[in-house]
């Protein structure tokens, strides 16, 4: 965001500070820039606005880390940007600024997205503000509406497009095949990105579309849960087995027509003309079973 009207620089007590938004984030990092500010000082003031609802306080715009890191090596007081905000003007900036710095996680600035939503922004003034495409801002809040958090994350890990993931939200289990297809005809996932998809379609089937906490208990198993995943995994089993048979079904219809095929002496003719008139023993054996070469 601008920093250059309507504000000035000041320095804050850092116990008047709200962080009216916050976000955890990873230890590593945070120890970094801690060590950082340690080292070297503040690089950028944080930015306050002065609080409606806090009394004679102020709430973070932007910069909680920064906060954070100043608490932690025990300062009173950080250097601010005070800027003039609306609680809501507020928190959209707050979002704008992270959109733009890329300081969060990447699922968090897709929840971000549906913070937006939820206070009345439409899918135009939220593409406007954080310059994504519409097609992606729509799918975004398509998939929190669903609560679709496994494909979230796929999507903000570059492995499945959004376009795609909407389409697996919405799809029954024929439908999720299908699209994933698709995507291979039309050169979208490909190699290590389709696997990833797979695995995604898979995991999402058997544990539901959210991610659960490692640190969550894990629930106890119940005679119907394990009735349930039972007859998952004979479904799937089924499915293994009637795609095994149409496949076999393809194999005896090719080597049949293959054998008809080759029983035409002036189509054999020209293969050996043109040089294709050998073939690999063991498709001979299969197309002619029984024939000594």
């Amino acid at each position: 965001m601008s920093q250059e009207k309507g504000q000035t620089v000041a320095f804050i007590a850092v116990d008047s500070i709200t962080v009216v938004n916050p976000r955890s984030r990873p230890k590593r990092s945070f120890k970094e820039m801690v060590d950082s500010i340690a080292s070297v000082g503040l690089k950028k003031p944080i930015t306050v606005t002065r609080s409606r609802d806090h009394g004679a306080g102020y709430d973070l715009v932007c910069g909680q880390g920064r906060l954070e890191a100043f608490r932690l090596l025990g300062e009173k007081t950080i250097p601010a940007f005070v800027v003039d905000l609306d609680p809501q003007d507020s928190l959209i900036a707050s979002l704008v600024e992270n959109f733009a710095r890329r300081q969060l996680r990447g699922i968090d600035l897709l929840h971000d997205i549906g913070a937006m939503k939820q206070r009345g922004h439409t899918e135009a003034e939220i593409t406007r503000m954080t310059g994504l495409s519409s097609e992606y801002v729509k799918g975004i809040i398509h998939l929190l509406e669903k609560g679709e958090q496994r494909l979230l994350q796929s999507v903000e890990a570059g492995i499945v497009p959004v376009a795609i993931a909407v389409q697996i939200a919405d799809a029954d289990d024929i439908g999720v095949q299908e699209a994933l297809q698709q995507a291979y005809e039309r050169n979208e996932l490909r190699g290590k990105r389709l696997l990833a998809a797979k695995r995604l379609v898979d995991r999402r089937a058997k544990y539901g579309n959210a991610l659960v906490s490692n640190l969550t208990r894990k629930p106890k198993i119940s005679s119907m849960s394990l009735v349930r995943a039972y007859e998952q995994d004979t479904e799937r089993k089924r499915m293994l087995i009637r795609k095994a048979e149409a496949t076999k079904a393809r194999l005896l219809l090719i080597t049949a027509a293959m054998r008809e095929m080759l029983r035409d002496e002036a189509l054999v003719e020209v293969m050996q003309q043109e040089g294709l008139g050998n073939m690999p023993k063991v498709l001979s054996d299969r197309i002619f079973p029984g024939r000594v070469a």
